[in-house]
């Protein structure tokens, strides 16, 4: 949640109600992602009767949504052992009534795999969903996987151990468990609609949200692009043979048609060099680094944990 105290309010109403007659009581931990709005008075007043608790995790500055998810799942590990984790938006366009459905799913896999909400139905605007499927289609031939889910989904407390401990849940929560093999399903929900205000996330937000699932299959990314750029390479190869040999057959010139080969041959090799020996390196580079480590780090960036709601109130 990022200054959007009236949504996350209305959420925690709504999460009370959808989860009556469920056998699900629930603790809600708010990852505050750095507000400049204070918490308003009288958040979170409303007498709940399935919630057990509501805390709010304070961040010490604005991480964005993901590295958000990443501090809050390392808090939920070190301080709140728990059956499952439900991660969800807190705007309403991740419904609390389906959270049953999220829960029935995975104890059918009998706690053994995340279960994601694939999204059925989108309500953004054409421009936005036009995008949006180009962007998958970019990302299905770069990484090889479809993009299909979000961050709505329910984990089970056996696969919080192991996501703390992956460092790309820093940059996206849903690539980073996919692509670490973690088992997983997914079962079709309809995204919902904003409780109150206009998202936060602009269109460069969203495009860097888009860029750091590719962050998260670097090596594969990299490792394609190589190969293509290979493939492309030899196609113009090919095509300057064949123009070479009709201009040969037409005009029997063998110093002009060896410059011009010879030039050919030097842009290609311009082209090529630089763009492998930094693919390549991307790719090593990607494998031998570690970077940040969730369980080791986010705590460094919790400002402080306020209780507004339960035993502890």
């Amino acid at each position: 949640m990022f200054n959007d105290w009236e949504s996350a309010d209305v959420l925690l109403r709504q999460l009370d109600t959808a989860l009556a007659g469920h056998a699900l009581n629930p603790e809600v931990l708010i990852v505050d992602d750095g507000s400049s709005i204070p918490m308003p008075p009288g958040f979170a007043s409303h007498p709940f009767q399935t919630l057990r608790a509501v805390d709010i995790l304070e961040l010490r500055r604005n991480l964005g949504h993901q590295r958000a998810i990443a501090v809050g799942l390392v808090y939920i590990h070190d301080h709140l052992p728990c059956h499952s984790v439900v991660v969800m938006d807190s705007d309403g366009e991740d419904s609390p009534s389906d959270i049953p459905a999220l829960a029935a799913a995975m104890e059918r896999q009998n706690g053994r795999a995340i279960i994601f909400a694939a999204r059925a139905k989108r309500l953004e605007n054409l421009v936005f969903r036009f995008f949006y499927q180009l962007y998958r289609i970019i990302h299905w031939a770069l990484t090889g996987d479809t993009v299909r889910v979000g961050n709505f989904s329910i984990v089970p407390f056996a696969s919080v151990k192991k996501l703390v401990v992956i460092p790309e849940i820093w940059n996206h929560y849903a690539a980073a468990a996919i692509r670490s093999r973690l088992a997983f399903e997914t079962i079709r929900i309809p995204r919902g609609r904003r409780i109150a205000g206009s998202s936060k996330m602009n269109f460069i937000g969203l495009l860097l949200h888009g860029l750091s699932a590719f962050f998260v299959y670097g090596d594969i990314v990299g490792a394609r692009l190589l190969v293509a750029i290979a493939i492309a390479l030899t196609v113009q190869f090919l095509v300057a043979v064949v123009g070479l040999s009709v201009y040969l057959a037409e005009r029997p010139d063998p110093i002009g048609m060896a410059a011009l080969a010879a030039g050919i041959l030097s842009v290609m090799l311009i082209q090529a060099i630089p763009v492998a020996l930094i693919l390549v390196f991307t790719v090593i580079g990607s494998r031998a680094s570690i970077g940040v480590v969730p369980l080791r780090d986010c705590p460094y960036f919790v400002s402080r944990v306020q209780g507004v709601f339960g035993p502890q109130c």
